[in-house]
């Protein structure tokens, strides 16, 4: 058996800290005794090259977490491709370069379930580069389809012990809740909400509601991330999910009742839907022994009262 990568008084970077998954990440990492090292962007813009190169130069970091990226919901996505595809290619292209010349023992790069095409199917990891993708995040896609290649030709060139996995969609404390950029999850929380606070007797919801989708509470995501790096080491990528699928219309309902709204849930058809079902095949993190611990409604009621203490004036 191989032996375990060990994080402990290792110098480990997560670049995106601030970010709902650098945020848990950093949590979960004080556990490991590890010097965990931080940066803001506006100190360090991962964008730029030699920004980059000199950060690195000079902090030499063991371990890199890449959890910076350019994110959004569908209508982001769908109206700025280019502005998604430019910035995260250049996030990426820069840390994992500068990761190889300065002799980072381990990378971790955060893909997304959205690299996957369109499949009706648990998604194995080998589906990559096997069809069609989505067309409401290509650009996003396509972005981290180059960083996880980027990962597996680096092994294969350098043998750079850089894995990339791919979670689900996450969910959590420090979502983004704007209506106009948000996820599913945190979008529905705050219209809800709104109009329950409002006293509204309905809420307007994109598309038929028909869509299946697997949820992954950011907690759980952080304690895979954990796992993986000291468990896994190899070129093909890796899925982490929840094993939980629902659909848009049963989650809608299950936030209108966790938030206590009694008015009417109305599924607007105008609005684009996304892919028909995105439930990864989560095997093979299985086999090495993790599983979540956070249940979707366990989690959404976590992600609400956060939402309560938190932000609930800031989205109006």
């Amino acid at each position: 058996m191989e032996k375990e990568f060990s994080l402990k008084n290792r110098k480990v970077w997560v670049a995106g800290h601030n970010g709902m998954v650098g945020t848990a990440l950093c949590q979960r990492l004080k556990i490991e005794k590890c010097n965990i090292l931080t940066i803001s962007r506006a100190d360090l813009d991962l964008s730029i090259d030699l920004e980059v190169k000199n950060w690195m130069r000079l902090n030499q970091p063991n371990v890199i977490f890449l959890a910076a990226a350019k994110v959004g919901g569908i209508l982001h996505n769908s109206t700025k491709p280019a502005d998604f595809i430019t910035e995260n290619l250049q996030i990426q292209t820069n840390v994992i370069k500068y990761a190889h010349m300065y002799d980072v023992e381990k990378l971790i790069f955060l893909g997304s379930a959205c690299v996957y095409p369109i499949s009706e199917k648990p998604i194995k990891e080998d589906f990559l580069l096997s069809g069609k993708l989505e067309r409401t995040n290509k650009a996003y896609a396509i972005a981290k389809i180059a960083g996880i290649e980027m990962c597996k030709f680096y092994r294969e060139q350098y043998k750079s012990n850089f894995i990339s996995v791919q979670p689900n969609n996450l969910y959590g404390f420090k979502d983004n809740f704007s209506n106009e950029t948000s996820h599913v999850i945190p979008g529905l929380i705050n219209r809800i909400h709104k109009a329950k606070k409002k006293g509204l007797e309905k809420v307007i919801i994109w598309g038929s509601g028909n869509p299946l989708r697997e949820f992954v509470f950011i907690e759980d995501l952080a304690d895979a991330l954990v796992f993986i790096t000291k468990k896994y080491d190899d070129y093909e990528p890796i899925n982490i999910g929840s094993g939980e699928e629902v659909s848009i219309y049963e989650l809608a309902h299950l936030i209108a009742k966790i938030i206590k709204f009694e008015g009417k849930l109305v599924f607007d058809k105008n609005f684009p839907d996304g892919v028909p079902r995105k439930f990864l095949d989560n095997s093979k993190l299985k086999k090495l022994g993790w599983y979540p611990k956070v249940k979707l409604k366990e989690g959404i009621k976590m992600t609400y009262n956060w939402y309560l203490k938190n932000i609930d004036d800031v989205y109006n």
